[in-house]
């Protein structure tokens, strides 16, 4: 098949969960797995210790997790990418599939069940709006 899946994480277990299904689906699929993390807003917080100073960035937080996450998944023979995207998570991985023209989306299916369905899940609105396949995998328990 080949092509590009896109998988979201957010360095929790269940994202994980996900994303270790997404990359076993790539391999069997020959196919890339893009590995996003969504931020909000870009905030840039200064911090000094004595002489030091850093700039902490939320997109630059978001990127370190997606990368570590990326090279993870990377050690079992999948092509990896990885990216932040600015938005809402079920938004954001939306925007990057039709930017990179993904054949698939991988999400878990965290708060599709009870209220969390009433107010909404990434899962629902990226099965209802994403431009290419959806995959949910179930990682709720």
């Amino acid at each position: 098949m080949s092509g590009i899946i896109i998988v979201g994480v957010d360095g929790n277990e269940t994202s994980m969960k996900a994303a270790r299904t997404a990359a076993d689906l790539a391999k069997a699929l020959d196919a890339t797995l893009s590995v996003v993390t969504a931020y909000g807003q870009d905030r840039t917080e200064k911090v000094e210790i004595g002489n030091d100073e850093w700039f902490l960035s939320t997109a630059d937080e978001a990127a370190k997790v997606a990368k570590s996450v990326a090279a993870e998944l990377g050690t079992g023979g999948v092509t990896t990418t990885y990216s932040s995207v600015q938005g809402k998570p079920a938004e954001a991985l939306i925007a990057e599939a039709e930017r990179v023209g993904a054949t698939m989306i991988v999400v878990g299916n965290v708060r599709m069940q009870g209220l969390g369905r009433v107010l909404g899940s990434v899962a629902n609105t990226v099965a209802h709006n994403a431009p290419c396949d959806v995959h949910i995998v179930r990682t709720a328990d």
